[in-house]
């Protein structure tokens, strides 16, 4: 009963997912509306549709793994995850909205007037979008197994098929009202469970004094002084400044009434993060209790989904794993319907805008919004059956490092410095490219240990510095390449609709 129960749940939550884009969808007829939800989703949607699709696989269960298997270091990871809307609120939340751009390279093109830029990030977002769609599809994948039984594939092709027949219906439109449904979803899923072993363990008493345990006895071992603060560090400035760069991030703030909006946005988002980061902690010292070795060859990632099992029998443990299986499927389909809608847009207007022109092919912008989503979402997840199995947060984290070290320094310096130039932002883009993806394939590839594993495994810490200086050095070797517009493009940005109407 129990593999139909969690089949069940999350059959459930597909069909809710695709009823909710059906709805929107007779919202869903201009340009604006695909792209950015007619720029009208007040700050309390907006605010629970950023918290539907930033709560990823890794938030879901990728937090709780960590805390089971590294103990309180671990607890950085949802610091980070929530600091990150911090940074993003006091430099750039409120200037983008009012950028009146649709995507990420739209923004970089009006600011700097340059179609190589624009380029370079539309590769950026491309990459950063599939490098994090990767890990959504490989946690669909193990979590519909260990709950159901069924193939590893099956899972990633269910969300594939239902991310690709939500976007392709309404674009944000419809996903924002998706997101914005389940972020409340996830949240119940994992708090209701977490509030029912918690009370099982109160009374029953049995196995507390294990829990002690998980914060002296890691089971990847000592870190050395000196590495460990160092590896905190990285992740901080990786977690606080990437979401910064995220495009999936970033596009939702195109989506307020205006600068202000915005804001407001931010503020409820942080108080939905905290509200949600508190319940995987709950699951990883549990789980530390509970199950305190897995079995050969299971990932710290299942531990949210076998705690029920350990904790209360029969019919029980199998409903709190449905609603589980439901809650993380809902996490799989609201990030992969953010990323796919960040990288749906690039493509269109970089890619399959182009082609149509080449070829005389002529179809409406919709048509081509919606043939994009096709190849958005496809192409990562065939890359996921091959993809080196990572823990999903510590997989989340790369694309983190790479959208720090590439797109928060163009949004900073491109809001804040006008002596910016198309060359030193060129080269901020390009350094901070090839240090991250150079660091993350050695990685994953060589796995150096020591201090050179550290640096390589958590790089952060000096490849943003790194990137930033390349950005104002080339900046101020190239005073030539300031645009003609920066200072119009700047008074835009920080001037409040209020005054400019």
């Amino acid at each position: 009963m129990g593999p139909t129960l969690a089949g069940g749940s999350v059959l459930l939550v597909c069909l809710v997912t695709l009823g909710l884009s059906v709805f929107a969808l007779r919202l869903s007829r201009r340009t604006s509306d695909f792209y950015v939800a007619g720029r009208v989703v007040s700050p309390a949607r907006n605010a629970a549709a950023i918290g539907g699709e930033y709560l990823s696989a890794a938030s879901f269960l990728g937090v709780a793994g960590l805390i089971y298997d590294t103990g309180v270091d671990a607890l950085w990871y949802p610091i980070g995850y929530t600091v990150g809307y911090l940074v993003l609120l006091v430099l750039v939340a409120a200037p983008l909205r009012r950028s009146g751009a649709y995507t990420l390279p739209d923004f970089a093109e009006a600011r700097l007037e340059s179609r190589a830029v624009r380029h370079l990030c539309s590769v950026l977002v491309v990459l950063i979008g599939w490098l994090y769609l990767i890990p959504q599809f490989q946690g669909a994948g193990f979590t519909l197994r260990l709950v159901t039984g069924a193939p590893q594939w099956l899972g990633s092709s269910v969300v594939l098929v239902v991310v690709v027949l939500a976007v392709a219906a309404g674009g944000m439109r419809s996903i924002t009202l998706v997101q914005a449904v389940q972020y409340w979803i996830k949240l119940t899923a994992l708090a209701v469970p977490a509030g029912i072993i918690l009370a099982v363990w109160w009374v029953t008493q049995g196995p507390a004094p294990q829990v002690d345990a998980m914060w002296t006895l890691p089971q990847t071992g000592p870190v050395p002084g000196g590495q460990g603060v160092y590896r905190t560090f990285s992740l901080i400035v990786a977690l606080a400044l990437g979401t910064t760069g995220l495009p999936h991030v970033v596009v939702r703030y195109y989506t307020n009434p205006d600068g202000a909006a915005a804001r407001r946005t931010t503020v409820r988002l942080l108080v939905l993060l905290g509200l949600f980061y508190v319940v995987p902690i709950v699951y990883g010292v549990l789980g530390r209790a509970y199950l305190p070795l897995l079995d050969a060859g299971a990932s710290a990632d299942t531990v949210v989904l076998r705690l029920p099992g350990e904790v209360i029998p029969g019919l029980g443990s199998e409903v709190l794993t449905a609603a589980l299986a439901g809650g993380a499927f809902a996490a799989f389909l609201s990030t992969s319907s953010g990323l796919a809608v960040a990288v749906t847009g690039v493509l269109n207007q970089d890619v399959v805008r182009p082609l149509s022109r080449l070829v005389r092919a002529e179809h409406s912008e919709v048509t081509g919004f919606r043939l994009a989503t096709v190849g958005a979402v496809v192409a990562p997840w065939a890359v996921s059956s091959v993809f080196p199995t990572v823990p999903l947060a510590a997989f989340v984290t790369l694309a983190f490092v790479l959208a720090a070290s590439t797109f928060f320094p163009l949004l900073a310096l491109g809001v804040w410095w006008p002596r910016l130039t198309v060359q030193g932002a060129a080269a901020g883009l390009v350094l901070g490219a090839v240090l991250a993806t150079a660091a993350m394939v050695l990685t994953l590839t060589v796995g150096p240990s020591g201090w050179p594993g550290a640096l390589l495994e958590h790089p952060a810490a000096w490849t943003v510095p790194l990137a930033l200086l390349a950005a104002v050095g080339v900046s101020l070797a190239t005073p030539h390449g300031i645009p003609r517009g920066a200072l119009r493009t700047l008074v835009r940005l920080h001037t409040p609709e209020g005054v400019t109407g």
